[in-house]
């Protein structure tokens, strides 16, 4: 008589949950970039401290208003980025309706639309920036314009890298035969440094423009 024993339900062993390693690399890397972008602010309130009425002086030439409006564009941006990042994680690349239809969006669409208004936020800055060198405002000129340009335009390079990117993720979407998970993954990490740009501009836009109206 033979008999057989059942071995006890054990639990299913379940793997860790990892986080994704990109995700992680560029949290990383943003992390230098956001060091660096300290030390600009650093050396922009230090030579703002030694020459309190020139920097009073140059500041009330920046074009406040057109500031405003760029920014406004580059933040909304960033809306309509995460927008992106929403169909991406649904897996939908591309619209499925009529391009009217907003809410059928995919992600390529959402990122065409944060691409214009990036570009939109260079082309103005790139108008105050010939606006202000027409008036005697350049790099050169003093600690101010120094200060300015190097910041601003570090802010500005990285807002280029950014509509490079976006064009690198529509492109691949574009072209890749299905949209996998490796896909979405780009597009999220390129929302991550949008969202990082955004948030860096919107610290220079009130200590440049904003602070001095005050202090």
């Amino acid at each position: 008589m033979t008999s057989a024993t059942q071995a006890p339900n054990a639990p299913a062993r379940t793997l860790p949950n990892r986080p994704n390693m990109v995700s992680v690399g560029t949290m990383v890397w943003l992390t230098s970039e956001l060091m660096f972008f300290a030390g600009l602010f650093a050396m922009f309130f230090t030579l703002r401290s030694t020459q309190p009425e020139m920097w009073a002086e140059y500041s009330s030439r920046l074009d406040i208003t057109l500031a405003t409006i760029i920014t406004v564009i580059l933040v909304a941006s960033s809306v309509t980025a995460q927008f992106g990042v929403f169909a991406a994680e649904r897996h939908q690349p591309r619209r499925t309706g009529s391009l009217m239809n907003i809410k059928n969006w995919g992600m390529v669409e959402w990122y065409i639309l944060s691409f214009i208004m990036g570009a939109i936020f260079i082309a103005g800055q790139s108008f105050e920036f010939a606006e202000l060198v027409s008036h005697g405002v350049a790099v050169q000129t003093n600690s101010f314009g120094s200060a300015f340009y190097i910041t601003t335009g570090f802010h500005g390079l990285h807002v280029i890298g950014g509509l490079i990117a976006f064009l690198y993720v529509i492109a691949r979407a574009y072209f890749s035969v299905k949209f996998t998970h490796k896909e979405a993954s780009a597009a999220v990490v390129i929302s991550y440094y949008w969202h990082f740009v955004d948030v860096v501009w919107i610290a220079l836009f009130g200590i440049v423009y904003i602070l001095p109206m005050f202090v």
